[in-house]
C-alpha cells in the first residue's frame, strides 16, 4: 500500500532520518517506537505528506488516504461539536462523484480492455470505502463516536471553541475516526483520554477496517492493537513481527547477537593488524600484507548502538506512619450549581498503592488536591494519621522552580539529609537528563522537563505518602519502567491519578473508580479492575440485546419494510468482514507453509552448520511463529464476529 525508500532527512549536523526503507500494508497495525527526539512525529510528518524529506520518495497505492492525528489537536471555534465531527462525511459525496465517474467509464470499455479490469477495480475500491462509511448512518455513526470518546449528548451542540485542548483533541479524532482514511497516524492518541474512553478507542481501532501507525508511550495500548513493530533510533528503523513486548525481547536478542558478531569480528582485525605489522617489512611476505591491507579495508565495520545504562531507583527510606495514614469524612465540594461530591467518606491504610481512575470531568484531580491539601472541600474534613509526611505533585508545580539554579542542585536541595546513599546522577538519567544536562539551569528548560524535574524533586523528599496527580505525561517507555518497580518496593502509601495501565499495574493494590457524583473502591489492580467492569457491561450488553431482540422481533412483525432493512443492513456488514476472515485465513496458510518449510529443514542436523545462515533462519522461524500467533489471534476475533452477525442474520 504505501513504501518508504531511502528517506533521509536531516537539520544542520543532526542526522534524523539515515535512508530509511520500510512497506505499510493494507491491514498493518504498526507500533512507531523509539527514545524522545529520534525522529517519530517526523516521520509521521513526512508519511502525511506535511514534511519533505532531504532525499528518497513516499510510494502510495491508487486511492490510499491518510489521515494524522498530531500530538496536540486545535480545532476551530465557530461550529458545534457535531458539525465538526460530521465535516468528516464531506468524502462521501466526493467518493459518489468518482464511483459514477468511474461506472460511465466501464460502460464505455469493451470487457476485453485492458483497462476494464482496472476500472472495475477502482470501482470496487471505491464502494468499500462507502461502505465503510455508512452514509445511511452518518449521524448516528457521528453522535455513536463522540459518545465513545467522552461526550455527553448535551455537548453535542456546544461550540468548539468552549472546550480545553484535550477535548479538542478528541474532537479531531472523533472526526478522522469517522473518515475512515486507509491508512491512521495517531500520534499519543491516549495522551489526553481517561480509561472508559481508552477502552472505548481499543475496540474501534481492534476492528478498524485500514491500516494503523501509532506512536504511544502506553504499552498495553501498543501490545493491544500492534503485530509489528518500527524502531527509530539514530537515524535507522528495524522492522520487528510482532508488538512492543515482542519488540523488547526480540532487540534484546539481537543486540546480544550484534555483540557477539562485534567481538568476533574484533578479534578477526586485531589478528589482521598483528599480521599486517609483524610482516610489514618481510619482501616474502609482501603480497599477503597487501592482500590483508586491501581486505581490511573493505570491511564494512559493526558499530555497536550507545549502550543504555540499567538504572534503579529506589526511593528513600520513609518514617514510618501509624496503620491509619489519612481519613476523609463527610467531604462536600461544589462549584457554583455542579455537586461534585457531597458528603464523601474515604480511609487509606500504611502500604496502600491506591490508583484513582474514571472518566475525565468526574472530579479525580478535585479529589487528590482536597487529600493534599491543595484545595479546600466546602464541607467535611480530611486528617492525617500518627506521623505522616506527605508530598504532592501536580503539574502545575514545574512553575515553582528557582530559574536560576541548575537542575542537579534543585534535586539535591529537595532531597536535603535523605541524600544519603541516594545517587542523584542515576535518579536524574531515569527521568531523562543525562549526560551535561544535569548542569542546565531551570530557565532553559522546556514545559515537559520542568515537569519532570518537579516530579523528581517531589520523588527524593524524605515522604511516606505520596500523592501523584498524572506523573507519567513526559516520561518515555524507559523512565515509565523505572518508577513503578520503585514505587512497588516503596514502603510508604501511594494515592495516584494515571490513565496508563501497564504503569499502574506495576505496584497498585486497590483502586478507586471516580464517577459523577459517586466513589467505589475495588481491590486489586487496575487490570483486575477493567475486568471486573467488561465483565459487567458484558452482562448488562447480554440483557440489554435480549430485550433488543424481543423489541425488533415485535417491531418487525407490525412492520415488513423495517425487517428487510435490517436484513439489508446486516447483510452490508457482512461483506467486509467475510472479506476480511478469507484475507487472515490464506495469510495464515501461508505462514504455515513457511513454518513447515523451515520446520522440515530444521529437522536435518546440517541445518545448523551453515554459521550466519543458521542463525538467519532460525530468527526468521521465531519471527514467523509470533505472527501467526498474532495472526490466529486477529482470525479469532474475526470469526467470533463473522458468527454473531451471520446468527443476527439467519435470525432477522
Amino acid at each position: 500500500m504505501i513504501t518508504l525508500r531511502d528517506i533521509q532527512l536531516a537539520y544542520g549536523d543532526r542526522v534524523l532520518l539515515a535512508g530509511v526503507n520500510g512497506t505499510i500494508g493494507a491491514r498493518d497495525r504498526l507500533g512507531l517506537v523509539g527514545p524522545n527526539g529520534a525522529g517519530k512525529s517526523t516521520l509521521l510528518r513526512i508519511l502525511n505528506g506535511e514534511t519533505a524529506p532531504d532525499a528518497g520518495r513516499i510510494e502510495k497505492a491508487r486511492y490510499v488516504s491518510i489521515g494524522y492525528l498530531r500530538q496536540e489537536e486545535v480545532v476551530p471555534a465557530g461550529r458545534s461539536v457535531l458539525a465538526e465531527a460530521e465535516s468528516a462525511f464531506e468524502d462521501v459525496a466526493a467518493l459518489r462523484e468518482r464511483l459514477a465517474a468511474a461506472e460511465a467509464r466501464l460502460g464505455q470499455l469493451p470487457a476485453d480492455a485492458p483497462e476494464y479490469a482496472e476500472t472495475l477495480a477502482i470501482m470496487g475500491e471505491l464502494e468499500h470505502r462507502l461502505q465503510d462509511l455508512e452514509p445511511e448512518r452518518l449521524r448516528a455513526n457521528a453522535e455513536a463516536v463522540l459518545s465513545g470518546l467522552g461526550f455527553a449528548p448535551a455537548d453535542f451542540e456546544r461550540d468548539c471553541g468552549e472546550f480545553s485542548g484535550g477535548w479538542q483533541m478528541r474532537i479531531a479524532l472523533a472526526r478522522l475516526l469517522l473518515r475512515q482514511p486507509s491508512l491512521l497516524l495517531l500520534d499519543e492518541p491516549t495522551n489526553h483520554l481517561d480509561l472508559p474512553s481508552q477502552r472505548w478507542l481499543e475496540k474501534f481501532l481492534l476492528h478498524y477496517d485500514g491500516a494503523l501507525m501509532l506512536v504511544s508511550h502506553d504499552r498495553a495500548f501498543l501490545d493491544l492493537l500492534c503485530n509489528r513493530t518500527w524502531a527509530l533510533r539514530a537515524g535507522e528503523l528495524d522492522d520487528y513481527a510482532g508488538n512492543y513486548s515482542f519488540y523488547e525481547r526480540e532487540s534484546r536478542a539481537r543486540e546480544a547477537q550484534r555483540q557477539q558478531a562485534w567481538k568476533n569480528q574484533q578479534r578477526e582485525l586485531e589478528r589482521a593488524r598483528e599480521f599486517i605489522e609483524r610482516f610489514r617489512y618481510k619482501a616474502s611476505k609482501a603480497k599477503q600484507v597487501q592482500s590483508r591491507i586491501k581486505a581490511l579495508e573493505k570491511i564494512e565495520v559493526i558499530e555497536l548502538a550507545e549502550e543504555e545504562a540499567s538504572v534503579r531507583f529506589r526511593f528513600p527510606p520513609p518514617p514510618r506512619s501509624g496503620q491509619v495514614v489519612l481519613e476523609a469524612e463527610g467531604l462536600v465540594k461544589r462549584y457554583g450549581a455542579l455537586t461534585v461530591f457531597d458528603g464523601l467518606d474515604l480511609r487509606f491504610e500504611r502500604g496502600e498503592k491506591v490508583a484513582v481512575v474514571g472518566p475525565n470531568g468526574a472530579g479525580k484531580s478535585t479529589l487528590v488536591r482536597m487529600l493534599a491539601g491543595a484545595e479546600a472541600p466546602d464541607a467535611g474534613t480530611v486528617r492525617h494519621g500518627h506521623n505522616v509526611v506527605p508530598a504532592w505533585f501536580a503539574q502545575h508545580q514545574s512553575r515553582e522552580l528557582e530559574p536560576s539554579l541548575q537542575v542537579i542542585d534543585v534535586v539535591e536541595r529537595a532531597a536535603g539529609t535523605a541524600r544519603a546513599g541516594l545517587d542523584v546522577r542515576t535518579l536524574l538519567g531515569a527521568f531523562l537528563f543525562r549526560g551535561d544536562d544535569i548542569f542546565k539551569p531551570v530557565r532553559v528548560l522546556s514545559g515537559g522537563e520542568k515537569n519532570r524535574l518537579a516530579l523528581a524533586r517531589m520523588l527524593v523528599r524524605p515522604a511516606n505518602l505520596l500523592i501523584l496527580d498524572e506523573p507519567t505525561n513526559h516520561l518515555d517507555m524507559r523512565s515509565k519502567a523505572v518508577l513503578p518497580e520503585a514505587l512497588a518496593d516503596y514502603a510508604g502509601t501511594v494515592i495516584i491519578v494515571s490513565h496508563d495501565r501497564a504503569f499502574l499495574d506495576g505496584f497498585v493494590n486497590r483502586v478507586l473508580e471516580v464517577r459523577p457524583g459517586t466513589v467505589s473502591s475495588y481491590p486489586g489492580t487496575v487490570s483486575e479492575y477493567l475486568e471486573r467492569m467488561e465483565a459487567l457491561e458484558a452482562r448488562d450488553g447480554a440483557a440489554a440485546a435480549a430485550m433488543g431482540r424481543q423489541g425488533a422481533g415485535e417491531g418487525a412483525a407490525q412492520d415488513p419494510r423495517e425487517r428487510r432493512r435490517r436484513a439489508a443492513e446486516l447483510r452490508r456488514r457482512l461483506a467486509p468482514v467475510r472479506r476480511r476472515a478469507a484475507e487472515i485465513e490464506a495469510r495464515i496458510e501461508t505462514m504455515e507453509a513457511k513454518r513447515a518449510e523451515l520446520e522440515a529443514a530444521m529437522a536435518d542436523p546440517a541445518f545448523y552448520q551453515r554459521g550466519e545462515a543458521t542463525t538467519a533462519d532460525l530468527k526468521t522461524y521465531e519471527a514467523l511463529k509470533a505472527e501467526l500467533e498474532a495472526a490466529y489471534a486477529t482470525w479469532s476475533e474475526t470469526a467470533d464476529e463473522l458468527a454473531r452477525l451471520e446468527a443476527a442474520a439467519a435470525a432477522s
